[in-house]
């Protein structure tokens, strides 16, 4: 049995965070008032810091000074902008420890989930320092008429960017939107989850560091209805990561600000075991994906499909796997499966779990609360014979539970798997690739990864992420992550003048001559197609 920490101290005592180094941090939020939050530490529950608490005026004002400091910004070079992000990949990885330090405190994840998240941050800078500027460039398209008009597009950066990133991945889905941003060349005021801000002042430190000028990226904190609301009215795109109810509601009040916002929202993610899988592999893969940072993991499977052929075996194997993961909060690698965040969310795992039993299902194993190893602490669950129609089937649990369900063929699975309102994340294992990207393409979801659960996903930056439905709009990574920041402009040039009735020439001859010309150009297109 692991032993709960005594208390908050002692987790800071064993950490590379010091109650000064949290003071300073909090120091850098614009806030004119002495009004503060208390952020607490997830391991011990006990208060970790004091942060303090931004008035909607703080949060204009904090708009205003970014859009001054981005006009000069958007006039730089991209190269210039890229090489800032750049510099910045290489400070968080020197700076990798006390981040993971700071990172674990603040959410409870266990180490291990902590450094694959830090990690995500130099490959997302690397990719848009390399390719941004790339994307960025003027682009050459078909006018109207070939050898008559030409068409150019260029892209200038949005304005200022509001992002509102949640408490799962601090560090990771901030700077999923943050890096692209800057690189476009616009400005960035990141909300952070209440739950985690102090890591967040941590990367605003760090770009200081790699030499982003003054302004440019504000960290505000304080109430999430006040903070959130002022940030959607000042800003020129809204980049928001959290439930579907909330962001309809951001969404919303976007929408009347003839704002446009990129979200990506919840999901209740369905993991298929084909009749040709490898079961100790997808056992092997199930488990990692299913317990990640205790299950509270927007792309995390939660609800597993598996051909009835291949179900005593993946079950007997995944279970097993399930019961020998350790259960721990340690500033260390000796845990697999870290703390939920807080009461609430353990509550929710909680009553999951038991309205699934109550309508029918099996715990296999885990269905604890375990307060022994921390508050907040829940251990891996697995359930069989649960209600399609459950909560916890049609609902995003966010907690370390999955549910197994026999399927009489590859079909049904589908089917089962694509019974959500939800498109988020899907994963299918088979012993023939071809036949799972087949199957993949048949999934309703935005990423499908075959023989991983998440991270082949995740981890191509190159290739957009996000969901169908009710699992979000827009996209991020790849060229579409760093467009959704940019305004688009076309310039049409006419190389013969206006585009009418020659003079001189009567309306009928005109309108036969273009007639003629469309068919030509049409017979030509496709001659070069």
């Amino acid at each position: 049995m692991i032993p709960q920490p005594e208390d908050p101290t002692s987790l800071l005592d064993d950490s590379r965070v010091s109650s000064a180094r949290l003071a300073s941090l909090a120091a850098r939020v614009p806030a004119t008032g002495s009004e503060t939050l208390t952020v607490r530490a997830p391991a011990v529950d006990e208060p970790l810091g004091a942060m303090p608490v931004c008035t909607a005026d703080d949060v204009q004002a904090a708009v205003e000074r970014a859009g001054d400091a981005e006009t000069d910004w958007g006039r730089t070079s991209v190269d210039e902008r890229a090489a800032v992000v750049d510099r910045l990949a290489d400070l968080v990885l020197a700076h990798r420890a006390p981040l993971l330090d700071l990172l674990q405190l603040e959410t409870g994840k266990s180490r291990r989930h902590g450094v694959e998240e830090t990690l995500e941050v130099p490959l997302t800078c690397t990719y848009y320092a390399e390719r941004g500027p790339e994307f960025l460039a003027d682009e050459e398209r078909d006018g109207v008429l070939a050898g008559v008009s030409t068409a150019r597009v260029t892209y200038d950066p949005v304005g200022v960017v509001g992002v509102i990133s949640p408490w799962n991945y601090p560090v990771s889905l901030a700077l999923a939107e943050v890096v692209p941003a800057l690189v476009a060349g616009n400005a960035v005021v990141l909300k952070p989850d209440e739950k985690t801000p102090f890591v967040a002042l941590a990367l605003a430190e760090l770009f200081e560091q790699a030499g982003l000028p003054e302004g440019l990226f504000t960290v505000v904190t304080g109430d999430p209805e006040t903070v959130s609301s002022a940030l959607i009215d000042g800003v020129d795109h809204v980049a928001f990561t959290g439930s579907t109810a909330t962001g309809r509601i951001v969404a919303e009040r976007a929408g009347r600000n003839l704002v446009e916002c990129s979200l990506e929202l919840g999901g209740n993610n369905p993991l298929l075991v084909l009749d040709d899988a490898d079961v100790a592999m997808a056992a092997r893969g199930a488990t990692q994906g299913a317990f990640a940072n205790a299950g509270q993991l927007c792309l995390a499977p939660e609800r597993i499909y598996v051909d009835e052929s291949r179900y005593e075996a993946f079950l007997d194997a995944f279970v097993g796997a399930t019961r020998d993961l350790t259960l721990g909060t340690g500033l260390n690698y000796a845990d697999d499966v870290g703390s939920l965040v807080d009461a609430d969310q353990l509550a929710r795992v909680e009553a999951h779990v038991e309205s699934a039993v109550a309508d029918g299902a099996s715990v296999l194993t885990g269905g604890r609360h375990r307060p022994d190893v921390g508050p907040f602490c829940y251990e891996p669950t697995v359930l069989t014979d649960v209600d399609p129609d459950s909560t916890v089937a049609r609902e995003e649990t966010f907690g370390p539970v999955v549910s197994v369900t026999p399927v009489p063929d590859a079909a049904a699975a589908v089917a089962a798997a694509n019974d959500s309102p939800y498109g988020l994340n899907a994963s299918v294992w088979t012993g023939d690739r071809e036949r799972g990207e087949r199957v993949a393409r048949e999934m309703d979801c935005g990423t499908v990864c075959v023989n991983d659960a998440y991270s082949v996903g995740w981890g191509a930056v190159d290739a957009p992420m996000g969901g169908f439905d009710d699992s979000g709009i827009g996209r991020r990574h790849g060229p579409e992550g760093i467009r959704r920041f940019l305004e688009s402009r076309t310039i049409a040039t006419s190389r013969v003048g206006p585009l009418g009735d020659p003079p001189g020439v009567p309306t009928g001859v005109a309108v036969r001559g273009l007639v003629a010309l469309t068919r030509l150009q049409r017979a030509v297109q496709r001659w070069v197609r």
